[in-house]
């Protein structure tokens, strides 16, 4: 039997855990055409959860684009990234892409070539470092021209939208803004997985997205809805697994999505057929999940200054949402100031090895957290 704990790709169908109060919340914002920035910490499932989304709404009544703006890094990477997905989604053919990319980017000079696997594939007569200019015009209002015949919805999906920031100038961001303000007709999802720097994007007065639309912070899932989705995968193939285990495999990875999946991926394994999970065998699982990252974890943190290692030393062991500006912190770790604390978290954060939590701060890779405090139990 194939093993039904999915990670590290995006997960659908069987697969996909619960997330149904976010599901209905992302169609709600594409059937009313909102604009909506849904953020998260990496591998939080935000791509599943909007591929899930879209696939809820009925393909006769709308043109669904999905836009992967992680390859992008120049205004003409995303002029064509975007004039691709939106070709591609109103077509059924290779005929009919051509025609479709012709008919909205003729400026572009579409053509279709072959790929290393001999498939077709769309592609666009201009530089990877040209100044776009007015195509950055033409592929940014051909959304608002196709909802304007009327027959069909638009949703318009930017994927890890925060790779613009790398653009070397904010010329897309600001005229993102300029010109989705005025589509009334077209509903926009933007995906980012590098939270602060979201959050920057719409919540700085001086950048140009500031309030451009509503902002959906994507939060771990409950134990509640782990619960019952662990134990019937498990029951399936004729296996068991109690509920304090099922908990403590969710106080390991705080509900995260990626690390639950795949710390109970290799419970799954473990687990022999008419068997029960054990603690020991939660033991195992998690040794055998730090033993594969140990190498890359090693490399990190042979990587990183004695102030940083002092930092996260701390933040692994101490409680959820400790204040690590605060006096009692500081002088357990060994960080002498607050500000010397504040430079670290900058580096950190910058680094994406912590990120925000409610006032505090968490490492954002689980596994890596537990990788710091076994080795402080050691």
């Amino acid at each position: 039997m194939k093993n039904p704990f999915e990670y590290g790709g995006v997960v659908s169908g069987n697969a996909f855990c619960n997330r149904e109060k976010e599901v209905a919340d992302l169609l709600r914002a594409m059937e009313n055409n909102e604009k909506l920035f849904v953020f998260s910490e990496r591998r939080y499932g935000k791509t599943s959860l909007v591929r899930t989304a879209l696939g809820k709404l009925p393909k006769k009544g709308y043109v669904c684009a999905y836009v992967d703006l992680w390859p992008t890094d120049s205004e003409a990477t995303f002029v064509t990234a975007v004039a691709k997905a939106i070709a591609e989604s109103m077509s059924t053919s290779v005929d009919k892409l051509l025609e479709t990319a012709r008919k909205f980017f003729g400026s572009l000079a579409p053509s279709v070539t072959m790929d290393e696997e001999g498939k077709p594939e769309l592609t666009f007569g201009i530089s990877k470092h040209a100044r776009p200019g007015p195509a950055l015009d033409e592929v940014l209002e051909t959304p608002a021209k196709i909802a304007g015949k009327g027959e069909q919805n638009v949703v318009i999906v930017f994927d890890e939208f925060q790779q613009i920031l790398e653009y070397g100038n904010d010329q897309v961001e600001r005229k993102v803004r300029s010109v989705i303000q005025n589509h009334r007709k077209v509903g926009y999802i933007f995906l980012g997985s590098r939270k602060h720097l979201i959050e920057k994007m719409f919540m700085d007065r001086a950048r140009p997205l500031y309030r451009a639309g509503g902002h959906y912070p994507l939060g771990p899932i409950a134990e509640e809805h782990w619960q019952p989705f662990v134990s019937k995968r498990f029951a399936d193939a004729g296996k068991t697994i109690g509920k304090e285990r099922i908990h403590d495999v969710c106080e390991l990875t705080q509900g995260h999505p990626f690390y639950t999946q795949h710390l109970c991926h290799v419970l799954w394994e473990l687990c022999e057929p008419k068997a029960e999970v054990t603690e020991k065998m939660i033991q195992t699982a998690v040794q055998v999940l730090l033993e594969r990252e140990n190498y890359a974890y090693t490399t990190l943190w042979e990587s990183l200054t004695v102030p940083q290692k002092r930092f996260l030393k701390g933040l692994a062991t101490d409680v959820a949402g400790v204040k690590v500006f605060a006096g009692e912190f500081v002088r357990r770790s060994g960080l002498r100031s607050a500000s010397n604390v504040q430079r670290v978290v900058d580096v950190l954060l910058a680094k994406d090895i912590i990120d925000r939590d409610n006032g505090s701060f968490l490492i954002t890779d689980r596994f890596f957290r537990l990788w710091l405090h076994s080795a402080q139990t050691r």
